[in-house]
């Protein structure tokens, strides 16, 4: 074993301590905010295990969509409607539990096999001799989906001024089309009206 593979030993292992101990946090932290940072941690321990395989574009991806913005979106929604209320006591809770812990069992137990059944040898050879998932996805993008690639731009950017005005539209003034405004630019505030009482007698607003 020579010394750039001990350091990737090192750094798989660390990986995957800070992984789990994230992903435990995530579960066993009472704060939701302490969790949706978390999380955070985990999606970065996942890229780095992404680099490890030498998948630079998939590491890149984790970082700027799921930290950059599926966690911040996360910890947007917790602090805009996060409401401190007391958790009641549901009856027979220890059932939900025991079923999420046999489904947390099975998946693990899917996981492990497949880690264990799968074939990760790689020559040497081959992988000196590929260029990096970057390049062959960029040559790709930039000559047999150039069209898709394009078209979903343009359908992103007409999604995009399609909420802008959705969510403006409250703010949008309700006017006639070809109808002119005969407000004036610059008016005074209007002076409050007097109310007149059933007697006929005027009073002023004070009164």
């Amino acid at each position: 074993m020579n010394l750039a593979e001990g350091v990737q030993i090192v750094s798989f292992g660390i990986l995957v301590v800070a992984t789990i101990g994230a992903a435990l946090g995530v579960v066993l932290f009472s704060n939701i905010v302490y969790s949706a940072f978390l999380l955070g941690g985990v999606f970065l321990s996942i890229s780095g295990m992404y680099l490890l395989l030498n998948a630079d574009f998939v590491a890149a991806a984790q970082i700027l969509i799921y930290v950059g913005a599926v966690n911040v979106l996360i910890l947007f929604a917790i602090m805009l409607v996060n409401k401190r209320e007391d958790f009641k006591e549901l009856p027979n809770a220890w059932v939900q539990k025991a079923a999420t812990a046999a489904v947390c069992v099975g998946v693990f137990a899917l996981l492990s096999t497949m880690v264990v059944s799968t074939p990760w040898s790689l020559s040497p050879e081959v992988a000196s001799n590929e260029p990096g998932s970057v390049v062959i996805i960029g040559q790709h993008f930039f000559t047999d989906f150039l069209l898709p690639f394009e078209l979903a731009s343009v359908f992103l950017l007409m999604a995009m001024v399609g909420a802008i005005i959705l969510a403006r539209r409250d703010f949008l003034p309700e006017e006639v089309p070809g109808q002119i405004s005969e407000a004036p630019a610059l008016s005074l505030p209007e002076r409050p009206r007097e109310l007149v009482s059933a007697s006929g007698e005027v009073s002023s607003p004070e009164s």
